[in-house]
Formats: structure tokens, C-alpha cells, sequence
């Protein structure tokens, strides 16, 4: 039998075929029929076999023989049907089987074959079959990006186009996890992102490692990250694993990684490319299967061209990238954000959630916040419970409350603010009345076709609000 396994995350160009047969001869010849047709194909002598490896997402097209003994063809193509309703069955029938084969098309088989196999009529049944596989899992895939994105929204907050585009571009990169370098000033949630990241992609379910970069001693970082053996070092009492290696399967996040030691990132990068690592102290290599995401606030490009980060790890690291927009530039958003930290903070504390006044809500749109979003949510809290003087946001902000900040007026002309400001109101009446737009109509005193403008020039959708509080 091939020894190679089914991967359902393959998804190379040329047509994977399993191939069942109980005939040794058999299977050979057609093997060797299909991979000069530059198929690859994975055989094997009997169905429990091949049935084992299969999953609701292998990307192949199964050919299989009836006559078998243990699990014969029929009840093998009714078991593949029952792991994946699309996975494409090919039944190879004596003559006197094609009633039976036609039965078993009747019950999800793909297609039937007679003995003996032409080749050319086998491979171009198989070129349909593939084919087809390709739109059902092409489909799929797409459906996953739209659910998940859908549910993304409340993880990351915001309908600013700059947020939009990070969903987007989340989803899209969970799908086929590269090496990804996430690129974000102080506070902006980088590692919220490569959590996201992790939650949607096929690697949910394994560890998510997060490591400090800045915040290990040079001295410890070997221990750290890649493990040690009892004796290695003084004090090294027993094997230790490293962070590298308990991601193992699942995903590694190493933030403010500008701050790594220039002579630690060159054993990183030689883990990055040979996926292995070798535990301080010992000889022999693990093998790994991680995926990497790493976090900077600095422009790691111009950092290595300076000579403070290595180039050629900042390269290995420039397959994907992310960019988090500053608040600063996602201004639109921060309405939506302050309300959304201030009623969880409200319900985590047990105290009552009032209502900024249209002045506040302007002050928060103009405030610089050069702590993003971190300082968002902690200048919420204290809102909530009341911290200092007052509950006064222009307080909270060490603002006189007749007074602007004169960097906001200079960055936001009065139509934008005005327009920020007007989608705020808006936003605010729809998920008062979730979504209700007549009651909306009524409050804002404002002509159906007139709210209807506004929604649509401020990307407001009313299904955001029906029959649901924000979380």
C-alpha cells in the first residue's frame, strides 16, 4: 500500500485519487495508469483501510472495486457517502454487477465502471469526478469565509473600512495559514488579532502559545522558547518544554518581536524554514508543525536595513502581512467601541450604564487617543465606576469640557465631524429600538427615504441591530 496519508488541507492542482482493490496486480497497473496521467494515488488493499483515512473534507476521487472481501464496494461507497455526501465514488463492476452498481448510484455512488478498465475512459472519468470536487470544496470554502465572517464582527469591532478590511483579510489568511507578521502601534489589539487568526483556522482546537518578546530576560530566552534537558545548565532539574514546542499543532505568537536578541533570531529563523528545534542541552531534533505569527509596532523593513533586526527573518516573516489601523484613523468607530467596553464593564461591576451626552460622544470622537483602543476600554471602566471628580468624560480625558483638543480640530474638518457625529445618532436609535425603523423614523424625526440615504452613505445595515443587544 502507498504510505502516504490523506492531508484535507491539500489542495494541490493535480487530481488525488484513492484507489481500493483487492487485486495487488491490479492495483499496480492502475496506478501506474494514473500517475503517467499525472494523478497521484494513494491505494489500498481493502476498504476498512481506505475508509479510516477519510474525512469529510479529503479532496480526492475514490475508485473502488465491488467484489472485496471483509467490506465489499457497495457498502464501502454507502460508508463514504455517510463521511461526505460529495465525495465522488467510482465503482469498478463485472457484467454482471451493473445492477448492482446502478442500485449503489441510486444511493450516492458517483459513477461505475466495467471490467475490463479502459484507461483513457477511467481517467476522464476521473478528470468530471475531480472537477467536481473542486466547485463543492471551492463552495464550501466560501461559505466558511462568509459565516465566519459574520461572526468575526463580534470579535473585532467596528465598521470603519480599515477594520472591515482586516476581517476580511483574517478570514481569507485562517484558510491557508502562512508565517504572518502583524503590524500595529501600542494598544491597537495585535494580539486579539492573531487570536482571531488561530479561532478561525483549522487549528482552533490546538494551543495557542503567546510570547513576550520584550519581556524575557536575554539570559532565559534559549530556556524560554526552546526547551531544556535535566543538566543542561546549572539549575536545569528537570526537561523543561519550550514555548516553541508546546504550540506543537497549533499556533505560536511571539509579540514585539523587535525586541528579540539579534543572535536568538537566527535560531528562529533556522526553526522557521526547517520546522525542528533541539532542546538546550540535547542532540536530538523534534520535528514541528506550528504556525507562526509574529507582532511589531515598528517598521521591522526599515529595522533591518538599520541593522537592529535581521533581514532575511524579516523576509520569512514577509509572506503575510496585517496592518491594524490607530484609532486615530478609525475614528467613526470609537462610538461604538466606548459604549460596547462601558456596558461590559457596567455588567462585570454591577453598576449602571448611563449614557454619554452628544457633547461627551463629540469629545471621544476628537480625542487623540494616542493609547488606541487599551486606552479606550480603561478610560471606559473608569467611566463606569465612576473614578475621580466625576463621571465627566472631559474629565476623564484631562479636558476642560468647553475646551477641544487642537490637534483634533486640525485632523477632522467640521463636515467630517458632523458626519461622524450623524452616523453615531443613528447607530445609537437603531440598536435602542433593535433595529425597529419606524420607531427610529420617529425619535430622529426623519423621513423614511431621508434615514434610508443616511444608512446607506454611513454603511449602516438596520439587520446589525434587529433583536439583539451588543455583547
Amino acid at each position: 500500500m502507498n504510505q502516504n496519508k490523506l492531508n484535507p488541507n491539500d489542495d494541490e492542482m493535480q487530481p488525488r485519487v484513492v484507489l481500493v482493490d483487492d487485486d495487488a496486480a491490479v492495483r499496480k497497473a492502475t496506478s501506474q495508469w494514473l500517475n503517467l496521467a499525472g494523478m497521484r494515488v494513494l491505494d489500498y488493499a481493502g476498504a476498512r483501510e481506505a475508509l479510516s483515512q477519510l474525512a469529510t473534507e479529503s479532496n480526492v476521487v475514490v475508485i473502488s472495486d465491488i467484489k472485496m472481501p471483509g467490506m465489499d464496494g457497495l457498502e464501502f461507497a454507502k460508508r463514504c457517502n455517510d463521511i461526505d455526501p460529495d465525495l465522488p465514488v467510482i465503482l469498478i463492476t463485472a457484467h454482471g454487477d451493473i445492477r448492482m452498481a446502478v442500485r449503489a448510484m441510486r444511493d450516492g455512488a458517483y459513477d461505475f465502471i466495467e471490467k475490463p478498465i479502459e484507461p483513457e475512459l477511467l481517467i476522464d472519468r476521473i478528470q468530471r469526478a475531480w472537477e467536481k470536487r473542486q466547485l463543492v470544496m471551492e463552495n464550501r470554502k466560501l461559505k466558511r469565509i462568509v459565516n465566519r465572517g459574520a461572526s468575526l464582527e463580534n470579535r473585532l469591532l467596528g465598521r470603519s473600512p480599515g477594520i472591515r478590511q482586516l476581517r476580511k483579510q483574517i478570514v481569507q489568511l485562517a484558510e491557508t495559514p502562512v508565517d504572518t507578521v502583524i503590524n500595529g502601534a501600542t494598544g491597537t489589539g495585535k494580539e486579539l488579532v492573531a487570536q482571531c487568526l488561530h479561532e478561525w483556522s483549522p487549528r482552533a482546537n490546538s494551543p495557542f502559545v503567546a510570547v513576550n518578546c520584550g519581556a524575557i530576560p536575554e539570559a532565559l530566552f534559549e530556556s524560554e522558547l526552546f526547551g531544556h534537558e535535566k543538566g543542561a545548565f546549572t539549575g536545569a532539574t528537570a526537561k523543561r518544554i519550550g514555548k516553541i514546542e508546546h504550540a506543537a499543532g497549533g499556533t505560536l505568537f511571539l509579540d514585539e518581536i523587535e525586541s528579540m536578541p539579534l543572535n536568538f533570531q537566527i535560531k528562529l529563523l533556522r526553526v522557521l524554514q526547517e520546522r525542528k528545534l533541539e532542546r538546550l542541552g540535547s542532540n536530538q531534533q523534534i520535528d514541528l508543525d506550528i504556525w507562526v505569527i509574529a507582532a511589531t509596532k515598528v517598521d521591522l523593513e526599515q529595522a533591518s536595513a538599520s541593522g537592529d533586526f535581521r533581514e532575511d527573518l524579516y523576509y520569512r516573516f514577509n509572506v503575510a502581512e496585517l496592518y491594524i489601523p490607530s484609532l486615530a484613523d478609525r475614528r467613526d468607530d470609537i462610538p461604538l467601541l466606548f459604549e460596547h467596553y462601558a456596558q461590559k464593564a457596567a455588567y462585570q461591576f454591577d453598576r449602571d450604564y448611563h449614557q454619554p451626552t452628544e457633547e461627551e460622544i463629540e469629545c471621544l470622537i476628537s480625542y487623540p487617543w494616542p493609547g488606541n483602543v487599551r486606552q479606550l476600554k480603561n478610560i471606559a471602566k473608569r467611566y463606569v465606576l465612576g473614578v475621580g471628580p466625576s463621571r465627566n468624560i472631559h474629565t476623564l480625558l484631562g479636558q476642560p469640557s468647553e475646551q477641544q483638543p487642537d490637534t483634533a480640530r486640525t485632523s477632522n474638518g467640521l463636515a467630517e465631524r458632523v458626519q461622524l457625529f450623524e452616523a453615531e445618532l443613528i447607530t445609537r436609535s437603531l440598536r435602542k429600538h433593535k433595529g425597529n425603523i419606524s420607531e427610529v423614523m420617529q425619535e430622529l424625526e426623519l423621513p423614511r427615504r431621508t434615514l434610508n440615504n443616511k444608512m446607506s452613505q454611513y454603511e449602516i445595515k438596520r439587520k446589525d441591530f434587529v433583536g439583539s443587544d451588543l455583547e
